[in-house]
C-alpha cells in the first residue's frame, strides 16, 4: 500500500479539489461573476460584490491566539478547521484569511494556509505568488516611490524637502541590508543622493490601503491622501499632489478583488490582503470579509500573532472603520506553547510538566480577560499536539474556565472537522444568540498619545509608556491637523506582551518605549513603533530557503 501523507505540502498534494465555480455556488456567486484563475482559485468581481450591499450580514467569529512561540499555536489551522467544522453541523459557512509573505515563507514563520488536515488548498501556490496582489502592491508603491524623485530631478514644482521624504521603498523579502540605503548616486544623470530604505510589502500603507478599502473609488481616495513627503514650512505633500494615485489604482484594480479557493473539505474560503500585525493591522481585506459576511451564515477570520496585537488592532481598527461588529472571539493555545511561557526551553517540550502549564496559563487568562473586555464571548481551542497529556490538557481547561471561557480540546489538524465538531456546535450557538456586546477600546475623540498609553496598559498591563517630547510634539501636530480621530496601530514584538521578546507569561508594570511615530493618512491610523521591531525583518541563521526545491517530477518541496 503507498504511504499515506504525513507533512502539510503531501496532504495538500493528495487533495481532490472541485472546481472553483462549484465552491462560488455554494455561496450563491454565478460562474460570470468569477475570474478564474486556473481551475482551483478564482477573483470575486467587484459588480458581484457591489450588488451585495442591501443583503444581510451573517455572523461574524474572529480566531486569535496566545503570544506566539517556536513550539507554535495553530491559528490559521484552527480558522480553517473551524470553517470546516460549521459547515460539517449545516452551517453556509466560509473562511477569511490573509495571504501569504514571500519573506517569511523563505525565512522562518512558513507559509499562512493551515496545516494537516485544516488547510486551504492549492497551498504551494497560496504561499508562492498566488494570484499576484502582493506583486502589484509592490509595483504600486514602488511607482510613487520612483514619481517623488522624478519630481524632485525635473525641477520640484511642489518644493519638497528632500530631508523630509517619509516615503520609502518596499519588497516582498525579508533582506536586513535594505533597512537603511542610499540611492541617487552616480551623478547628476541619476538625481539627488539621499538616505532611505526598504520595508517589507506587508508594512506598506498600500497594503493598508487595499485591505481597508470598500471599493475602487475608496481605495484611489485612501491612495491620494497618503503623506509621501513635508516641504521646508513642514506642510505636507500628498501622493495625489505627485498625481500618483491614478496611476497606482490602475495598478491594483485586480488586487482589490478578492480571491476565493477552498479548504479540503471544500469550504469556501476569502484568501486576500496581508499585513503583518506586528508592523501593521494584521487582518484580512475588508472587501474580502463583507463580501463573506453578505453570502454566509458564519464567516471565520483571524487577527494576526497574539491577541494583544492582532485581535486589539481587528477590534480597534477594521471593526471600526468597517462598522463590524463580532459575535465570538476564539482564543487558540497549545500545551507546548503554554508550557514556553512558563519558563520551559523547547528542547524539554516533550516531557509533561504540570506546573509550567499552570505557570504560563497566566498568558492565556490575560488574553481572555482583554478579549472579553471589548464585550465579545470568548471561548478557547486547544489544539491538540500528539505528545499532550490528559494532566496538561486538564490544566488548560482548568485555567481558562478560570478566567470564565469555555475550552474545547481540537485535533482538526489529525481528524479535520470531525476534531472540531464540539467547538464548532459551541461557537455557533453562542454566535447565533446575539449577547455580543461590543465595543473598541477607546472613544475616536480621544487624544492620540492617551490612546497609545491605554493600549500599553489595559492591553500590555504596562507601567508606563516612554516617549520623548520629539514623539509627544509631533502626535500633537497631527492632532492640529486633524488626525487626532485616527486610530492607533501599534508595533511592537509579537512575541511578549511587552517589547522585550524574552519577557514571556503575563508580564505587569514594564515599561514600553515608542522610538517613532507614522502618520498613515490614507490609510486611516497613527503607527507607534515600539522597542526593537523592524518594518524589514531579516532571515534566521538557517532560512527555510535552504531546504525548498523541486523533486525529480517538478513539484515543490521543503514548503510549509
Amino acid at each position: 500500500m503507498p504511504t499515506p501523507p504525513r507533512t502539510d505540502i503531501e496532504i495538500a498534494r493528495a487533495a481532490v479539489k472541485r472546481p472553483i465555480q462549484e465552491i462560488g455556488a455554494k455561496l450563491g456567486i454565478p460562474a460570470e461573476s468569477l475570474l478564474p484563475y486556473g481551475h482551483d482559485k478564482a477573483k470575486v468581481g467587484q459588480d458581484f460584490i457591489a450588488g451585495l450591499a442591501d443583503r444581510p450580514r451573517g455572523r461574524l467569529v474572529l480566531v486569535t491566539a496566545i503570544n506566539p512561540t517556536p513550539a507554535g499555536e495553530g491559528k490559521t489551522t484552527t480558522t480553517v478547521g473551524l470553517g470546516d467544522g460549521l459547515q460539517r453541523i449545516g452551517k453556509r459557512a466560509a473562511v477569511c484569511i490573509r495571504e501569504a509573505s514571500l519573506g517569511p515563507n523563505f525565512g522562518m514563520k512558513g507559509g499562512a494556509a493551515g496545516g494537516g488536515y485544516a488547510q486551504v488548498v492549492p497551498m504551494e501556490e497560496m504561499n508562492l505568488h498566488f494570484t499576484g496582489d502582493f506583486h502589484a502592491i509592490t509595483a504600486a508603491h514602488n511607482l510613487l516611490a520612483a514619481m517623488i524623485d522624478n519630481h524632485i530631478y525635473w525641477g520640484n514644482a511642489l518644493e519638497i524637502d528632500d530631508r523630509r521624504i517619509v516615503w520609502r521603498r518596499v519588497m516582498d523579502m525579508n533582506d536586513r541590508a535594505l533597512r537603511d540605503v542610499v540611492v541617487g548616486l552616480g551623478g547628476v544623470a541619476n538625481g539627488f543622493a539621499r538616505q532611505t530604505g526598504f520595508d517589507i510589502t506587508v508594512a506598506s500603507e498600500v497594503m493598508a490601503c487595499l485591505c481597508l478599502a470598500r471599493d475602487l473609488a475608496d481605495l484611489q481616495d485612501r491612495l491620494g491622501r497618503m503623506i509621501v513627503a513635508y516641504r521646508r514650512d513642514r506642510s505636507p505633500v500628498f501622493a495625489r499632489d505627485l498625481r500618483a494615485d491614478g496611476a497606482m489604482t490602475v495598478l491594483l484594480r485586480d488586487a482589490l478583488q478578492p480571491n476565493l479557493v477552498q479548504t479540503l473539505e471544500h469550504t469556501p474560503a476569502f484568501v486576500h490582503g496581508g499585513p503583518f500585525a506586528n508592523i501593521a493591522h494584521g487582518c484580512n481585506s475588508v472587501i474580502a470579509t463583507e463580501t463573506a459576511l453578505r453570502l454566509a451564515d458564519i464567516v471565520v477570520t483571524e487577527a494576526g500573532f497574539g491577541a494583544d496585537l492582532g485581535a486589539e488592532k481587528f477590534f480597534d481598527i477594521k471593526c471600526r472603520m468597517a462598522g463590524l461588529s463580532p459575535d465570538v472571539a476564539v482564543i487558540v493555545a497549545t500545551v507546548r506553547a503554554l508550557k514556553m511561557n512558563g519558563g520551559v526551553a523547547r528542547a524539554d517540550l516533550g516531557a509533561e510538566n504540570v506546573e509550567a502549564v499552570r505557570a504560563g496559563s497566566a498568558n492565556l487568562a490575560r488574553h481572555i480577560a482583554n478579549v472579553k473586555g471589548f464585550g465579545v464571548p470568548v471561548l478557547v481551542a486547544i489544539n491538540h499536539f500528539a505528545g499532550d497529556s490528559e494532566a496538561e490538557i486538564a490544566a488548560v481547561e482548568a485555567a481558562a474556565a478560570e478566567a470564565g471561557a469555555e475550552a474545547f480540546l481540537c485535533r482538526h489538524w489529525v481528524e479535520g472537522s470531525a476534531g472540531i465538531e464540539a467547538l464548532a456546535t459551541r461557537v455557533a450557538a453562542l454566535a447565533e444568540a446575539g449577547g455580543a456586546t461590543f465595543a473598541p477600546l477607546y472613544a475616536d475623540s480621544m487624544p492620540l498619545m492617551e490612546k497609545i498609553e491605554t493600549i500599553a496598559t489595559r492591553i500590555y498591563h504596562a507601567g508606563e509608556v516612554v516617549a520623548d517630547s520629539k514623539i509627544r510634539e509631533q502626535l500633537r501636530s497631527w492632532e492640529e491637523a486633524g488626525y487626532g480621530h485616527l486610530p492607533v496601530c501599534m508595533a511592537k514584538t509579537q512575541y511578549s506582551f511587552s517589547t522585550d521578546p524574552t519577557l514571556r507569561g503575563a508580564p505587569s508594570g514594564h515599561s514600553v518605549p515608542v522610538r517613532e511615530v507614522r502618520l498613515s493618512a490614507g490609510a486611516g491610523f497613527v503607527v507607534a513603533i515600539c522597542g526593537e521591531i523592524m518594518t524589514m525583518p531579516g532571515l534566521p541563521r538557517v532560512p527555510a530557503a535552504e531546504t525548498i526545491g523541486l523533486d525529480a517530477e517538478g513539484r515543490v518541496e521543503g514548503l510549509f
